[in-house]
Order: structure tokens, then C-alpha cells, then sequence
């Protein structure tokens, strides 16, 4: 198992950890961390963001080109729409992990421990 983390790049002298740093300043940003849990269930158009997130379509869009240029959300075109979508399992995963450890930061019985399936991302 070591071996499995060592080879992934899981070790204090990974050249990954400062990508990882700027992927966790990337989602340091309650809109952005919105955006990919409104993104979890498959892709949306920039309008549909906008009224999940409750900001402009404006403002959304400027955050999906950070999120895109980071290779967190894709794209697909369709005519003159646009529609967003992870770009893989591990922005799910990352935001999932986040909000477990903040419900953790709030109560010594957190919500996710008593669902059945909590660990799984949609």
C-alpha cells in the first residue's frame, strides 16, 4: 500500500503538492465549492448554475473559466449554449471530503456518520 501512495505521488516530497495547493486555493471560494456540489449530478447550462448558486449567470461564468483553466469543469457546446461538467470524480470527491470535515468541525456526530451511504459521491 505504501508503494500504491508512493507511486501516486502521495508522499511529503511529491512534486504534486503545490498543484494541490493551488487545486484547494481554487476551491477556496464558497461559489466555486457550490458550483462543483450543483455539478455532481451531471452537466448544467451557465443560467441553471446561476439560479442554483443564487448569483448572476455573470458571475458564474467568470468562475467556471477558473475552474475550467484548473481542468476541474469541462465543456460541451450545444449551438449557442454551453454546459458545464466535472471533469472527473475527484472535484466531487474533494468537496464531498470538505463538507464532511466541516460537520465534523460542528458536531461530535456529524449527519454523513449516520447515513448509509454518505461516503459514496454522485
Amino acid at each position: 500500500m505504501d508503494a500504491d501512495k508512493t507511486m501516486c505521488g502521495q508522499n511529503p516530497a511529491s512534486p504534486y503538492v503545490e498543484l494541490a495547493v493551488e487545486i484547494f486555493a481554487m476551491l477556496a471560494d464558497a461559489t466555486r465549492v457550490r458550483i462543483v456540489l450543483a455539478l455532481r449530478d451531471g452537466e448544467l447550462s451557465v443560467n441553471t448554475l446561476a439560479d442554483m448558486v443564487e448569483k448572476s449567470p455573470a458571475a458564474v461564468s467568470q468562475h467556471l473559466a477558473k475552474l475550467r483553466l484548473a481542468r476541474i469543469v469541462a465543456t460541451r457546446q450545444e449551438g449557442t449554449r454551453v454546459f458545464y461538467r466535472l471533469a472527473n470524480e475527484h472535484a466531487a470527491r474533494l468537496v464531498s471530503d470538505a463538507i464532511f470535515q466541516a460537520e465534523h468541525a460542528l458536531s461530535d456526530s456529524p449527519a454523513h456518520h449516520s447515513q448509509p451511504d454518505a461516503g459514496a459521491v454522485r
